[in-house]
């Protein structure tokens, strides 16, 4: 009997560690992997443009999200980079921008000012039309448009400045353009600016017009901008250099470069008549690569949660031009850089940028705010925007 009982009392043993193997393999409800739903599929609102927007997540580990996207083919579409008021300072409403130009749909872009005398100005490069606006900060990175034989193409990248002034034989660093004038620079203004620098007494300011120098303005400040032609304005030591070396009639050029940082991509970068900053990048060659270090960007930027825009170059070829809410709970509660990079790599990119956001982030379809900004006050009006239409319309 007692060994009937030490046999039954081992199989009940083996039969509970089965049982206990049995039950470690199983997988908890935690392991089993959430097989995201299928999004709605795109709507196309006009030739080559097509618009989506998904509410995601429930819960604060996973949103909730209210994203907004604009899927464009540039074969049948093209992008517009647009300032607010048409100047290089000053501020205007995507919704504004949108239906001034008769846009089909559009989105903020880059940073900038927000307050003061120059409230509006770019931070960042931004050319438009051949004609530069803006510097590069901090080598951030860029958008460009490469517009030739019918064909336009999407470029993104690190960009940096280099500015000189001639003087004769005579050189000086221009150290921006249509910006304020910190100690000892020399900050280039052109037509595109305002109709005056807008700038202090503190400098001097020499007027050039057709290449040549018409007036040299000491401790005045605010010169008036000629429309053929520029006004350089100088502090400190550059102010002493331009009291020293320019006279009235002194023939003056100019160069103004933009290049790239990988200058395997200078060839491209000199195709772009179109240019727009933000930053950082996000998405380099199909996989997430955010370079905030180097564009010197805080980590928190990066890891915190914010509305977010953003524009990337998809498989396709086709461009993806993404708003997220935020800083709303129990709407859209933003995402960090990495959630962004993940989204955007979703729906097939494989180069992407990061844009203004924050309270800036707007979407614009059909004249029609999409999104739900996180001002207080509604939509925030911006420096500038990307704007999108149908090819061969009259603007």
């Amino acid at each position: 009997m007692k060994q009937r009982t030490n046999v039954n009392r081992k199989r009940f043993l083996k039969l509970v560690l089965t049982l206990l193997s049995v039950l470690t393999l199983a997988p908890t409800p935690q392991r089993v992997a959430q097989v995201p739903t299928a999004n709605p599929p795109f709507s196309e609102i006009a030739p080559g443009i097509e618009y989506l927007q998904i509410n995601r997540g429930t819960e604060p580990a996973h949103g909730p999200w209210l994203i907004n996207l604009l899927r464009v083919d540039l074969a049948r579409a093209e992008l517009r980079f647009v300032r607010a008021l048409d100047e290089a300072v000053g501020l205007e409403t995507v919704s504004s921008l949108a239906a001034r130009y008769a846009a089909v749909a559009g989105i903020n872009s880059g940073y900038f000012r927000t307050s003061g005398t120059y409230r509006g100005e770019s931070i960042g490069v931004m050319m438009i039309n051949g004609k530069l606006l803006s510097e590069t900060h901090n080598d951030r990175a860029a958008v460009g448009l490469i517009r030739q034989n019918s064909k336009t193409e999407l470029l993104l990248g690190h960009l940096k400045f280099s500015g000189r002034l001639f003087i004769g034989p005579k050189i000086q660093t221009v150290n921006g353009v249509n910006r304020p004038v910190l100690a000892n620079e020399l900050i280039l203004f052109t037509p595109e600016f305002h109709r005056t620098t807008l700038t202090n007494p503190n400098g001097v300011e020499a007027v050039v017009r057709q290449g040549r120098v018409t007036e040299i303005l000491d401790l005045k400040g605010s010169s008036r901008i000629p429309a053929d032609g520029f006004v350089v304005s100088a502090s400190g030591s550059a102010r002493d250099w331009i009291k020293k070396n320019v006279r009235l009639g002194s023939p003056v050029r100019l160069s103004l470069e933009i290049h790239p940082v990988d200058s395997s991509q200078q060839h491209l970068w000199k195709l772009c008549k179109t240019i727009l900053g933000g930053g950082p990048q996000i998405i380099k060659d199909g996989k997430i690569e955010i370079t905030n270090s180097q564009e010197k960007i805080a980590p928190a930027f990066v890891t915190d949660r914010h509305p977010r825009t953003a524009i990337a170059k998809l498989t396709s070829g086709k461009v993806l031009l993404a708003t997220v809410d935020g800083r709303q709970p129990g709407i859209s509660v933003g995402m960090s850089l990495p959630e962004l990079a993940s989204l955007l790599l979703e729906f097939g990119a494989v180069q992407a940028i990061n844009l203004d956001g924050g309270g800036s982030t707007t979407m614009v379809v059909s004249n029609k705010i999409v999104n739900k900004p996180s001002d207080q006050a509604g939509e925030r009006p911006v420096s500038d925007a990307i704007l999108v239409f149908p090819r061969h319309t009259n603007r």
